[in-house]
């Protein structure tokens, strides 16, 4: 039997923000739900989420986890505390109790296996990540034997000279035999410099107390600012870029781009500096991003080109040609051998094979047919003030500069729409359509 406790009540008050710490983006992801992703695969019989901070709005961001519990935390008077919170859920509870921080956003699942596996091998009371630092600034320090076995941690406001120049450092990461640790945690007071209880004093009430040292230091760092944000963000986006530019994709400056943990990318990839993507991306091979590109939640078949250009949850056919300065908005799908020009925005629309958009122009809810030409300037215009209405151009039209087409309209195949022109009405098949006001000319007069 296992259980999860995850360490979420705090209000990070170095982070500056409005936003409880745990739900600060990382690789556009909320810290906490990295936390969760890490214990996905472990089974677990319980999923507690302590809150405190905002408890509320943390509780609303997680509402897509079917499996979670929610225990408050009020006031906060330090993990000790916030741990005897779980005595009444887990009233009936026999295992282990796995505990994680909600800022601690890098732990691989590998390592909890490891830490579980050790823990009951070793049939121990308690196994905690420890880590060996060269700067252990900031942690409580770890006091063992060669064995392993822990006499006692000491938070490192409460350490001496000596004591502090003790590398060996306490993760925050435990794996408790619950019954074992339900019989002391009462026991815990908050005679300390920071009057809080402190749950590594456990640590030496308990029968049997190990740690498990992690081999990646980098994997237990916790975020309490927004420079310990921005060094998890650089340390993610590094690892990102080795691994794809080992898969066959070009970065021309890669400190510039940032990737999402989603994105997905084919070979002979060239992405130019200042472009990033974000959510869940698929790039085909030999597409071209960038510069200053934003690709968003979309797919992009073979050989796309994308310049200056934001694209968000779309649909990108192959051999399509986008930018410089071109919008393609949610639910659009723009065929291959297509052309998206520069000043160009596409709005929930369906573009088909070989028709050219290539400068100036508004196309929204519409469907456009093969191989249109749409001249400088057009405009669908589909909005009447309360209701949006589609566009349909069938194949082989064309409009000229400056078109308004006024929505709902359907113009036929091989159409031709005469410059300036502001049509409101369906055009037939093989026709033109010239709709313009007569020009009035007047002199001035002296």
């Amino acid at each position: 039997m296992l259980a999860i406790a995850i360490l979420a009540a705090g209000k990070g008050t170095r982070m500056k923000s409005a936003l409880p710490k745990v739900l600060q983006p990382l690789a556009g992801k909320p810290l906490i739900d990295r936390v969760l992703s890490s214990t996905q695969r472990l089974n677990p019989n319980h999923r507690l989420i302590i809150v405190g901070h905002q408890s509320k709005v943390v509780e609303e961001s997680l509402q897509n986890y079917q499996d979670l519990e929610f225990v408050l935390q009020q006031p906060q008077n330090g993990t000790g505390h916030a741990i005897q919170q779980l005595i009444p859920k887990l009233k009936e509870f026999k295992g282990e109790l796995l505990v994680l921080n909600g800022d601690v956003p890098l732990l691989k699942e590998t390592t909890l296996s490891s830490l579980l596996k050790f823990h009951k091998e070793s049939n121990a009371s308690v196994t905690f990540l420890s880590a060996n630092l060269d700067s252990p600034t900031g942690y409580g320090r770890v006091f063992a034997n060669k064995s392993g076995l822990v006499k006692e941690i000491i938070e490192e406001k409460d350490c001496n000279y000596e004591q502090q120049q003790n590398k060996l450092i306490n993760a925050g990461i435990y794996c408790f035999d619950w019954q074992q640790l339900s019989d002391v945690l009462n026991l815990l007071s908050n005679q300390n410099s920071q009057k809080e209880i402190y749950l590594t004093d456990t640590i030496s009430l308990l029968r049997k107390s190990l740690h498990f040292e992690v081999d990646d230091p980098y994997e237990i760092k916790g975020i309490n600012d927004r420079y310990q944000l921005y060094e998890c963000e650089k340390h993610i986006q590094e690892k990102l870029k080795y691994f794809w530019m080992g898969k066959g994709v070009s970065f021309i400056d890669p400190i510039s781009c940032t990737l999402s943990e989603d994105s997905f990318f084919g070979t002979d990839v060239i992405i130019e500096p200042q472009t990033h993507l974000r959510g869940k991306c698929i790039i085909g091979n030999g597409c071209h991003l960038g510069p200053g590109s934003l690709i968003t939640n979309s797919t992009l078949a073979d050989n796309v080109s994308a310049i200056h250009s934001i694209i968000n949850e779309a649909m990108i056919g192959e051999n399509v040609s986008i930018g410089p300065f071109a919008q393609i908005r949610p639910e659009s799908n723009i065929c291959k051998n297509s052309k998206i020009g520069n000043f160009v925005e596409i709005k929930k629309s369906f573009i088909s094979e070989g028709t050219k958009v290539n400068h100036l122009s508004y196309v929204g809810d519409s469907t456009l047919g093969k191989n249109i030409n749409i001249g400088a300037g057009t405009i669908t215009a589909n909005f009447d003030g309360k209701n949006k209405h589609r566009t349909i151009i069938g194949d082989y039209s064309k409009t000229g500069a400056n078109s308004v087409l006024i929505a709902p309209i359907k113009i036929g195949s091989n159409v031709t729409i005469g410059a300036g022109s502001t049509i409101s009405k369906d055009i037939p098949e093989k026709s033109l359509a010239v709709e313009r006001s007569k020009t009035i000319i007047r002199t001035k007069r002296d």
